[in-house]
């Protein structure tokens, strides 16, 4: 390419660029975290990709524009365009937020996902955010969680009696009826706490993203599995006017990036716990499992809490029946196709 053709393109990419429709987006968790962190960044790149360029949305880290916990009022109130978050941490404002957070002994990500699309459930998570004008698009599924970093042992519920533990939505409830001290602290101080003993332990996410946090370093156990986020979703959030604005074409592009960015961040993550699960092995780390009775005592204290919570609101109770009715229709399914394992 001779130098006017190559002056000519950059001329035409530079005019592109400024006729773009430029949205700014901050983030919960920081970019460099595995999977969730860069998961914004590959969704706008997939956006800009999708329109040809002439949607543009910058992603921030936490804090660049407002406080991590401030996120939603900011793009409630249109101080901020987008944010990509995770919904428990609006679950004071929004209760039923708290059930696509984190629904101890939820259903697996796969039924949670045909539930959020085709069972109703992004309807009902709209309505709880229509009110706050604040468009809800589902865009990362990170697979189960690990049950958590410990540095007592759990042996049965009793120990959880007296343990300082940072942990957020639902079962931090469920472990705050068992006698726990929880905390929901965010990501950016949980090693600090941990290191100090402030805490006792905390749950955080999937090996992947906990190895990248670094707790392998100041943690003895590591338990599995994760009772209390066996799904989850991280989501973009849309400030209701700017969504309106946008018109129907470009509302789909957002839309379908969010689905591409689902299909991609599942294999990313299913592909990289094997790799943690044995770097965390290897920095001496005693990787375990809850005892059954522990969990059994577990699920009996989620479903009271689960209980209390849908009666105290309406779109929570909707939220909680509609969940269990999917997973009634569609359990079928998996007891016709389940396999024995594999005798050696």
């Amino acid at each position: 390419m001779n130098h006017f053709a190559a002056f000519a393109a950059a001329a035409v990419l530079s005019a592109a660029a400024a006729h773009a429709e430029t949205y700014t987006l901050q983030t919960f968790v920081n970019l460099q975290a595995p999977s969730i962190g860069p998961s914004p960044v590959h969704w706008a790149e997939r956006v800009s990709l999708m329109s040809g360029g002439d949607i543009r949305v910058e992603v921030h880290e936490p804090g660049a524009f407002v406080p991590p916990y401030e996120l939603f009022g900011a793009v409630s109130s249109g101080a901020l365009d987008m944010g990509y978050d995770w919904a428990g941490y609006w679950a004071s404002q929004i209760p039923v937020a708290s059930i696509i957070a984190a629904m101890p002994f939820g259903p697996s990500p796969d039924v949670t996902l045909a539930w959020m699309f085709y069972g109703g459930g992004k309807e009902i998570i709209q309505k709880a955010y229509d009110p706050f004008n604040v468009h809800y698009l589902p865009c990362h599924v990170p697979i189960s969680e690990a049950g958590g970093w410990f540095n007592k042992e759990i042996n049965t519920v009793e120990d959880f009696r007296g343990m300082n533990i940072r942990f957020a939505g639902l079962g931090g409830k469920v472990l705050a009826k068992l006698g726990a001290n929880t905390q929901a602290i965010p990501p950016g101080e949980i090693y600090l706490g941990l290191e100090t003993g402030r805490l006792d332990a905390t749950e955080f996410g999937t090996p992947q993203l906990d190895v990248g946090m670094g707790f392998q370093d100041v943690a003895k156990y590591y338990y599995f599995p994760g009772w209390h986020q066996v799904a989850t979703w991280n989501s973009i959030i849309v400030n209701g006017d700017v969504w309106n604005r946008m018109g129907e074409k470009n509302q789909t592009i957002l839309e379908e990036a969010c689905l591409a960015n689902i299909a991609f961040n599942l294999a990313d993550m299913v592909n990289a716990q094997a790799g943690a699960i044995a770097q965390i092995r290897e920095a001496g780390v005693e990787i375990r499992r809850f005892p059954d009775e522990v969990l059994q005592d577990l699920r009996v204290a989620s479903d009271e809490v689960l209980e209390e919570e849908a009666a105290k609101d309406p779109l929570f109770a909707e939220a909680l029946a509609s969940i269990r009715n999917y997973v009634d229709t569609v359990g079928e399914w998996a007891e016709l196709q389940a396999i024995p394992p594999r005798k050696d």
